[in-house]
């Protein structure tokens, strides 16, 4: 690799120098009328590397997470993914339905709410097994099996298989919404405060198994939080974002250690007073 290229973001280096990336986002753009969600933000990730994304409420980080999972339209740029069978695809040209086949099988995406990753009115098995039956596995005995492999994986007792989630904990939802994205071995996945909402205790367990199913399984993951330690524990690397714009970016520990951009200062300096 030339200086000159050395130099480039991620998003900006040619094709040529990315053939083992898993996404490549160039350029991305969402607007809300003359308000900006996201502008111009450009990365690439690697298979098993993890980016945070990090910013004050309003800054635009969960607008680019929509747009990054295929939730949300962007007004301009492109989120391109290299899938297994085709190569790479620009996600938002896809068609619906291969979209959501996408989103049901590669992807994972957890939600901070709980609530909105899960069907309430089924049991915690059905809630893991509708992956695998969206994937096509048609074996009752396999997808029932896989249900209860996944509630242990997760750390909840798998006698509680048929039981409904309005019966768990805020913990409890969580870890039953990432067995149901994790069953189906997806290759990315996307969370929004995974943390958010619980005890420091539970946060600091449901981290901990955060971190060891990306690093056993392999996983690309994009994590939206406004949590520091949260980066700091699972992160690679890490964008600041402010109002709408990636201020700062690089390797995790080098940014939160040594802050360059003024409003990065200001984040890391309000943890060290809090």
């Amino acid at each position: 690799m030339s200086a000159p290229e050395a130099l480039l973001p991620d998003a900006l280096l040619p094709d040529a120098l990315l053939p083992d990336a898993l996404l490549k986002v160039a350029a991305l753009t969402h607007l809300y009328g003359r308000r900006v969600g996201c502008r111009d933000v450009g990365f690439a990730l690697w298979p098993g590397e993890v980016m945070g994304v990090v910013g004050e409420s309003g800054s635009g980080k969960t607008t680019l997470l929509h747009c990054l999972s295929g939730m949300l339209a962007p007004s301009a740029g492109t989120v391109h993914y290299r899938t297994r069978t085709e190569g790479w695809q620009d996600i938002h040209r896809l068609p619906e339905a291969r979209r959501r086949l996408l989103m049901r099988t590669d992807w994972g995406i957890v939600h901070q709410n709980p609530r909105d990753g899960l069907r309430l009115g089924v049991s915690a098995g059905a809630n893991i097994g509708e992956r695998l039956l969206a994937g096509g596995v048609r074996h009752y005995g396999r997808v029932r099996a896989e249900a209860e492999a996944w509630l242990g994986e997760v750390e909840i007792d798998r006698a509680r298989l048929d039981d409904l989630p309005s019966r768990f904990s805020g913990g409890m939802l969580q870890r039953l919404q990432i067995a149901r994205n994790l069953v189906t071995r997806p290759r990315l996945i996307f969370m929004d405060e995974p943390t958010g909402g619980l005890d420091v205790s539970v946060q600091a367990r449901l981290l901990d198994l955060l971190r060891g199913l990306v690093r056993d399984l392999g996983l690309a993951a994009v994590i939206v939080t406004h949590d520091l330690a949260v980066v700091r524990l699972l992160a690679h690397r890490l964008m600041v974002m402010k109002e709408g714009a990636v201020v700062e970016s690089g390797l995790t520990d080098q940014v939160l250690d040594d802050p360059r951009h003024p409003y990065t200062q200001l984040l890391v300096a309000s943890v060290l007073q809090g």
